[in-house]
């Protein structure tokens, strides 16, 4: 029940928009507080508000750079989530195989005079199969 519960909170706070634009900019590189609010046009007591809460959940840790404090990301909750997330996988694959064979109906692979042809990604995650 510990386990669901920590996950139902982990959902809840990445459920919040501006914690989610947050954790996009911190998964591109780390950042001080001063470049989130410029990047994400938010009041600086907004931004450290958010990133206590994403602190104390453990979604990011900050280190202390000079005069500043860097962000960034911590791998383990998001691995957490996927791992939670994997269970319900096989209900939204067989969707997305559908897609995938409606949208070779429409669009039909062209001949490449031998070359081999690549498949784009279509939103299958890593590791996913058909």
């Amino acid at each position: 029940m510990a386990y669901i519960k920590s996950m139902e909170s982990a959902f809840q706070i990445v459920a919040e928009p501006n914690r989610r634009a947050i954790l996009s900019l911190l998964a591109l590189s780390q950042h001080s507080v001063g470049e989130i609010e410029r990047q994400l046009h938010m009041p600086q007591p907004a931004v450290s508000k958010h990133l206590r809460v994403l602190r104390e959940a453990g979604f990011v840790e900050s280190m202390v750079d000079a005069q500043r404090r860097l962000y960034r990301l911590r791998p383990e909750p998001f691995q957490e989530m996927e791992a939670w997330l994997a269970q319900f996988r096989r209900f939204w694959s067989a969707h997305i195989d559908a897609l995938e064979r409606h949208l070779d109906r429409i669009d039909p692979p062209k001949p490449n005079h031998g070359k081999t042809r690549r498949r784009p990604n279509r939103g299958r995650d890593k590791g996913e199969t058909k």
